[in-house]
């Protein structure tokens, strides 16, 4: 598990300090993400254009899109001055993401979020409309290897699965502002759309900067983007881990509240 403490200091306050302190009273969901295989595959704007809905910019580094497939262990959700959400101890999950922007603010939308708790998808979809999936999932840890599977039940023949393994190599390190690296990993806005009205919506998420570490990954099978008719090499762009951080996420909130907070 991730620690909660860092020199005394509680690692809410100290998420808090490396943004904004008038940022702080706002957030109302804690998360911890741990053992995260990032998987980042450079795509063209063309293949992924028609999946970024009205009101969102498909945001590009160096002429490219980029789509991330991110398979984790979720643990510790927590409502703000809640106790843990029983029955959420901790579970595997993998999303698959890309990269856009809106109104000067970059983020991520999510393409698929496919997780083995019941719970968390009634959870994700109600308050933060995410695209989440149940899947059938396995995640094992030992020593330092992790194998991971899931299995998206569907119902149908083809459902999106994926299967690997990976470990962390070499030193921790800090992405460094302007690079690649930093470009995919340090975002703090999840963007979403509202399925009744199509409003697009946003939320905030704060976290300290990612620890990231070389990786040996090995996948057996993907077929998470053939459903959305997105066509990925075998082999990932660039791949890193990270042994995971704790977030906070703010609650969810229309374009036009972003607008206002650039007004002001």
């Amino acid at each position: 598990m991730i620690d909660v403490r860092m020199g005394g200091i509680r690692i809410e306050q100290r998420i808090i300090q490396i943004k904004s302190p008038a940022h702080y009273n706002g957030w109302t969901m804690t998360q911890t993400w741990e053992h995260l295989l990032f998987l980042h595959w450079a795509i063209s704007p063309a293949s992924i254009e028609a999946l970024i809905p009205a009101g969102l910019e498909l945001d590009t580094y160096d002429g490219k899109a980029w789509i991330s497939m991110i398979p984790f262990l979720l643990s510790g959700v927590r409502l703000r001055r809640m106790p843990s959400v029983p029955f959420t101890t901790t579970f595997p999950e993998i999303n698959v993401r890309t990269y856009v922007k809106a109104k000067g603010k970059t983020g991520v939308y999510f393409l698929s979020l496919d997780t083995s708790n019941p719970l968390v998808i009634k959870i994700a979809k109600f308050w933060y409309r995410l695209p989440y999936y149940r899947a059938q999932m396995t995640f094992h840890r030992q020593v330092d290897q992790i194998d991971f599977t899931s299995r998206r039940l569907s119902g149908l023949p083809q459902s999106p699965s994926f299967e690997g393994s990976y470990q962390p190599l070499a030193d921790k390190f800090l992405a460094k502002e302007g690079t690649l690296v930093h470009w995919l990993t340090e975002r703090y806005t999840l963007f979403c759309s509202c399925n009744r009205t199509k409003q697009m919506m946003f939320a905030d998420v704060v976290h300290e900067p990612w620890q990231l570490q070389e990786t040996a990954f090995h996948i057996r099978e993907n077929s998470m983007t053939e459903n959305l008719s997105i066509p990925l090499t075998d082999s990932p762009h660039l791949a890193l881990y990270s042994r995971g951080v704790q977030s906070l996420i703010w609650p969810i909130r229309s374009l036009a509240d972003l607008s206002a907070d650039q007004d002001g």
